[in-house]
């Protein structure tokens, strides 16, 4: 799967929110997709990195506490 696929599917999971707000205003779009989207890339990564912090931390380009304060807050690691 390419990077245009996905931003393909992103796009039509768009539409597809607006046309179930029927007119209706969305709120907080922001925060709501990075948060939709941030939990499954996490999961994913995390598999794939067979549960290693520092690995995935580096996949992901982030520090590996603040991948760790994500998991947290995604409830993904007590």
């Amino acid at each position: 799967m390419s990077k245009k696929h996905i931003e393909e599917v992103v796009r039509a999971s768009l539409e597809t929110y607006f046309r179930d707000l029927k007119g209706t205003e969305p709120d907080n779009m922001h925060d709501m997709m990075v948060r939709v989207v941030e939990k499954p890339l996490l999961e994913v990564v995390m598999q794939q990195a067979d549960h290693n912090q520092s690995r995935a931390a580096e996949w992901l380009g982030l520090n590996r506490n603040t991948l760790r304060k994500k998991l947290l807050d995604h409830k993904l690691i007590k």
